[in-house]
């Protein structure tokens, strides 16, 4: 974060705006344009910038200085860290029950459960294979940016840092290319599937 924060306030002496833009949505949201993006940035930076981020994204969200952009990113993989391990641990307690995992996805994904990678990443985990959407090795970096900021505001993020060493695991073992879903390879081959 404090790289950020140092580049912009160097391109800001020599005149020039910035802003930190991380995006949410995956791959599927970039082939869309419906990026979910938040900003980091002076008001005037974002308003100049808000017709770029518009062709790539559909929600735009001013977050607050340079920085809260990134951090809010952070916040969103620390999320997404508990729900792809939360879906992932559950299809594995659906297939190792004798349950179809396909219709206890679809029984939970109107309910508390339900969240998008219940209803877009829980196919991949029951047939354990994991195309790109969004590279667990990209995600293990996001991560390693969250748990940097836990640690300089003394937060507490132990999902997060299990994710971490699954996902640095799986990188290790040559599947950082596949899609972050691929979380559940770890857990099933832990359950013995």
């Amino acid at each position: 974060m404090a790289s950020i924060i140092r580049s912009s306030t160097r391109l800001r002496e020599a005149g020039v705006g910035f802003v930190d833009a991380p995006v949410s949505g995956g791959s599927e949201g970039a082939q869309k344009g419906s990026l979910t993006i938040m900003v980091g940035g002076s008001e005037e930076d974002v308003t100049r910038a808000r017709p770029l981020l518009e062709a790539v994204g559909s929600s735009i969200t001013h977050m607050g200085p340079v920085g809260a952009g990134q951090t809010t990113k952070a916040v969103n993989q620390v999320i997404l860290s508990g729900v792809y391990l939360g879906v992932a641990e559950g299809m594995v307690l659906a297939m190792k029950s004798g349950l179809d995992p396909e219709q206890v996805a679809t029984a939970l994904a109107g309910g508390a459960a339900g969240s998008w990678v219940l209803q877009n990443r829980s196919g991949r985990m029951i047939a354990n294979e994991y195309p790109l959407g969004f590279r667990i090795a990209l995600h293990l970096k996001d991560l390693g940016i969250a748990l940097e900021q836990a640690r300089a505001v003394g937060a507490a993020l132990p999902v997060s840092a299990m994710a971490a060493q699954i996902e640095a695991g799986l990188v290790a073992r040559g599947h950082g290319d596949d899609d972050n879903s691929a979380l559940a390879r770890a857990i099933r081959e832990w359950s013995g599937l």
